[in-house]
């Protein structure tokens, strides 16, 4: 019990250091490029928190959520762009907008298990990528929207540099861990991972498995979109390319890396990914002179291959793993020169 206690208070104080860390960063590193890298990290952490409750938690995968993502940033570009619309209402319609997508989609889809599952996402993925291409009259086709997206703003305090916007972005995705954090630990929480144990025993045991797949699977959708719409309005501009199959794969990769059954793992995927994809654009070029983009691609890969294979459950998982290791050998040497 007194462990127990121990290790929840090593939690809390870990996690306090943390978001501390977080909210003076800007303050730290003053270099626009580098806090606009922060800004996106934030972002990108939103989504990667979703698409880790429905799959470290749910067991469900996706492959098309850069779709969401792309639906959240259209609905509020082209609300605010060309109909003028609030862009707090617009990102709240995106939100609810693309739930209620996810929410009818999901009905059919989740009838569907295992590889067809992945299929299917990844074909909802790629249909919504071909309408932002092809619906050229509302969404401007491959050029992007050709009105300028709004900044976001509080009254008259403009969110319109890295430095504002890099508060909103983070409190958003630390309030998205809060929330995903209560759902792991409520009713909802434990019925996800009996489905991910065994959706067969789960359903034996009278978990309704359907209603709790779709529930996480449009509540992961929801934040996509937030996310979405919050790179609408700090890039001010959008076209398709972002919202593409590369980009869902790249989601993925960050869930992976950072650890699917942890709810603060996104961070770290997502900070791990992102700085070795932005690395590899200074790196490469200096060792291989007139390399192509070939060469960062397979660097890239060789390094997420290394990682998984030395902490195939993840970065956190894998540090608490070392961690523990640590503090065990060290407990059992302080017993062997006790008896000594």
């Amino acid at each position: 019990m007194e462990d127990l206690k121990r290790r929840k208070r090593l939690r809390h104080s870990l996690i306090a250091l943390f978001t501390v860390i977080i909210f003076i960063l800007p303050f730290i590193i003053t270099n626009n490029y580098y806090r606009s890298v922060l800004v996106i990290i934030g972002i990108y952490t939103t989504v990667v928190v979703g698409l880790c409750l429905l799959m470290g938690y749910a067991g469900q995968i996706s492959l098309g959520h850069a779709g969401f993502y792309g639906l959240g940033a259209y609905v509020s570009g082209v609300l605010t762009s060309t109909y003028d619309v609030s862009p707090w209402i617009a990102i709240l319609l995106g939100a609810v907008g693309t739930g209620l997508v996810a929410y009818i989609i999901g009905i059919p889809i989740f009838r569907l298990q295992g590889h067809y599952l992945a299929l299917a996402t990844l074909g909802l993925g790629l249909i919504i990528h071909v309408v932002m291409m092809e619906e050229v009259d509302i969404t401007g086709g491959p050029s992007g929207l050709t009105k300028s997206i709004p900044y976001l703003s509080i009254g008259r305090f403009e969110l319109n540099t890295d430095f504002k916007y890099y508060f909103l972005v983070w409190i958003v995705a630390l309030a998205a861990i809060i929330l995903a954090n209560n759902v792991v630990h409520s009713r909802i929480g434990r019925a996800l991972r009996s489905v991910h144990g065994s959706e067969f025993a789960a359903q034996s045991l009278g978990v309704d498995t359907g209603k709790y797949k779709l529930q996480v699977f449009t509540l992961s959708a929801i934040y996509a979109s937030v996310a979405g719409s919050l790179y609408a309005h700090y890039i001010t501009f959008i076209s398709p390319s972002p919202f593409g199959l590369m980009t869902s794969i790249q989601f993925l990769v960050m869930a992976v890396v950072g650890g699917l059954a942890s709810i603060w793992g996104p961070i770290f995927g997502v900070t791990a990914i992102t700085l070795l994809t932005e690395g590899l654009k200074y790196i490469v070029p200096k060792m291989i002179p007139q390399a192509g983009g070939e060469y960062e691609i397979v660097v890239y890969g060789v390094i997420l291959v290394i990682i998984m294979i030395f902490l195939p459950e993840g970065i956190t998982s894998g540090i608490v793993n070392i961690y523990e290791g640590w503090r065990h050998r060290k407990e059992l040497a302080d017993v062997t020169s006790g008896d000594k």
